[in-house]
């Protein structure tokens, strides 16, 4: 009775246990460059602003973090249109593939071991924000240095072709002169992607339930 417990219960635990990876990167620095902000006072252009980043580290990839004064590659990232709201008060931008993306290249030695490509930079993860993404206003709206949070679903590839989803949230600063041209830049951003097992697994946990079934039963008729 003792075994069919053990594999009923490891059974169940299996479909459980293929959801629960994860995978988290940070980055740091790095510029944004904001367009249709010309003639508007910073408040952007609905239907027409966008951000693109430009340079943002790589800090660190689950364990591995980069030596100070280096980074482990590259963040990089766009929005779609702004959609709802400004950019100085805060608002949405559109996502999708095709209208947004997210995209993290590593470089050197460790990206090489990781990915077990022979050259870098080597794609790490490609992907785009799924759905509307928030721009929000987190410091005083009257007060010359501007902090905001941008954020979002993201959904992609790793570099063997799993797909994984997540979410990413950048930290971003700017003054009011900067602002006007469309000129931000990333203080940390954080990203955390879950990574699904096969398919398998859950089979394999479907059919430990039945192992257990027969088990039993062989049990019950001695």
């Amino acid at each position: 009775m003792k075994r069919v417990l053990v594999l009923a219960l490891l059974a169940l635990g299996l479909p459980i246990a293929a959801w629960a990876n994860t995978i988290s990167f940070t980055n740091q620095n790095g510029e944004l460059n904001i367009s249709g902000m010309t003639g508007t006072g910073g408040l952007g252009t609905i239907g027409v602003s966008t951000i693109t980043s430009i340079g943002s580290q790589l800090l660190s990839w689950q364990t591995t973090t980069a030596a100070l004064g280096h980074s482990l590659g590259v963040v990089s990232f766009t929005t779609g249109a702004l959609a709802t709201g400004s950019i100085r008060y805060g608002g949405t931008f559109n996502g999708g593939e095709g209208v947004s993306t997210f995209d993290v290249m590593g470089v050197g030695a460790w990206a090489r071991h990781l990915t077990g490509s022979k050259t870098t930079p080597v794609a790490i993860f490609t992907g785009w924000f799924v759905g509307p993404i928030d721009w929000t206003l987190t410091s005083a709206p009257g007060k010359k240095n501007l902090t905001y949070v941008l954020s979002g679903e993201i959904f992609g590839q790793l570099w063997n072709g799993r797909d994984v989803y997540g979410t990413a949230t950048e930290n971003i600063y700017t003054v009011n002169g900067q602002l006007t041209q469309g000129i931000a830049h990333i203080s940390m951003g954080k990203s955390t992607v879950t990574v699904p097992e096969p398919g398998t697994l859950g089979l394999l946990g479907t059919g430990l339930v039945g192992i257990a079934g027969v088990f039993r039963r062989k049990m019950v008729g001695t």
